[in-house]
């Protein structure tokens, strides 16, 4: 783990580095925690697309935006190359942002890279790990010559690679890294940045909200999840210190997990053991909305009892409205979506990714190898921000947002829903 750490921080400097040369300009935020200029919205991204000395486009990890129009400089790769590309993703319950981001934004991304509609696959394996590998056999029957593998685990992840290398097919590892596993490129946010970015958030809401002694209940996301285990890793950073100095207490640490309704279970027997806990580390919104919902029953009020996220869902965007989520781990899909298309029409047309794109490697610590990779920079979104980032980048619409009982603290937050 202290391997993949290093690795992870040295991708997280060739990011900033990335971002600089290219000349991306940084959104404002008042988040103390951001650790690099956000390439995301369409007005303040560069067009960082050349062509290389032998004539093949390139493109830069600092460049996408959400309109999707920097993946056009591809569109003669992408007519050019051969076979499907097809996306397998995990699951509908750990967090919404599969079907309302990742699966339209796949489609999006390739289509603007010049991948025709017909070739491309985009399916969910409803948490089925049986299922995540049929749909891989099927794909690559169907002519698929790239894959986009998300698997909930590193076992099935690594059976799908062994299949589809020993098929000529090429896999790049989308969000989650495969340990073990036999992929040429990772695309993801910087997950241990993730966890430390969820966890100084919570630092700073501890401060603003007047929690004098902080009693922490310290969860986290299924630990057979590589994803999950550095998110971990990143928050214990940060809040370590905090315990081991005395400042905070931590009361209990559940096992872990990405099912809604298990995080409950697990933070109601953690909290009838410790009724003095006061804060929660909680690794997403999806696992935070029963919990929250759970503590209201109990009679907590609003700004008293400081919790994270991760995903800004629309759930966790109103919970972070109604004051009972400090804030959320913004990770603008759109530019993950935007680097795993770019690194697909490279491969599906047999031309090697530049440079430019990958802008980091991260350590697959069952292969000790470091996996050439495309890392971007989460950001730490609340009310202060939420306009400038969640809704500037239309990622979730004010109109949805501000709905209803929530129209007020939009108004407060300088959110305009028309």
């Amino acid at each position: 783990m202290l391997k993949s750490k290093l690795f992870l921080v040295v991708a997280a400097i060739c990011a900033c580095l990335a971002v600089a040369a290219c000349g991306s300009s940084s959104k404002s935020s008042s988040s103390a925690s951001s650790s690099a200029a956000s390439t995301g919205s369409a007005s303040s991204s560069t067009s960082a697309a050349t062509s290389s000395s032998s004539g093949t486009p390139t493109i830069s990890a600092s460049s996408f935006n959400n309109t999707f129009t920097a993946l056009n400089v591809l569109s003669s790769l992408g007519k050019a190359g051969k076979g499907k590309v097809a996306a397998i993703l995990p699951d509908t319950t750990s967090s919404t942002r599969y079907v309302e981001f990742d699966q339209p934004d796949l489609k999006k991304a390739l289509e603007a890279a010049g991948v025709p509609s017909s070739d491309i696959i985009i399916q969910n394996a409803g948490g089925s790990d049986s299922t995540f590998y049929t749909d891989a056999q099927s794909d690559i029957t169907n002519g698929a010559s790239v894959i986009l593998s998300d698997p909930e685990d590193s076992g099935t992840g690594a059976k799908v690679e062994s299949y589809a290398k020993a098929h000529g097919v090429k896999v790049i590892d989308y969000d989650r890294l495969t340990l073990g596993g036999s992929r040429p490129y990772y695309v993801s946010f910087n997950n241990v940045t993730v966890g430390k970015v969820m966890a100084q958030g919570l630092v700073s809401c501890v401060a603003a909200w007047k929690v004098a002694k902080p009693q922490v209940i310290f969860m986290r996301g299924d630990p057979t999840d590589n994803n999950a285990t550095l998110f971990h890793e990143g928050s214990a950073d940060v809040l370590n210190p905090l315990f081991a100095s005395k400042k905070w207490t931590l009361v209990a640490t559940p096992a872990g997990t990405w099912t809604p309704t298990t995080a409950q279970s697990e933070f109601e027997q953690a909290f009838t053991a410790h009724s003095n806990a006061n804060a929660a580390l909680i690794p997403n919104d999806e696992n935070g909305a029963p919990i929250i919902t759970y503590l209201k029953s109990k009679g907590v009020k609003p700004n008293t009892f400081p919790t994270t996220g991760q995903d800004a869902t629309l759930t966790g965007l109103q919970n972070i409205l109604s004051g009972y989520q400090c804030g959320t781990v913004y990770k603008p899909i759109f530019q993950e979506a935007s680097a795993a298309a770019a690194l697909a029409v490279y491969l599906r047309a047999g031309k090697t990714p530049p440079a430019s794109l990958l802008n980091g490697t991260t350590e697959d610590i069952m292969e000790h190898k470091p996996v050439p990779s495309v890392l971007l920079q989460p950001e730490w979104v609340t009310t202060k921000n939420m306009n400038a980032t969640i809704i500037h980048d239309n990622f979730v619409p004010a109109k949805q947002l501000c709905a209803g009982a929530y129209a007020a603290a939009c108004k407060k937050a300088g959110i305009s829903a028309s």
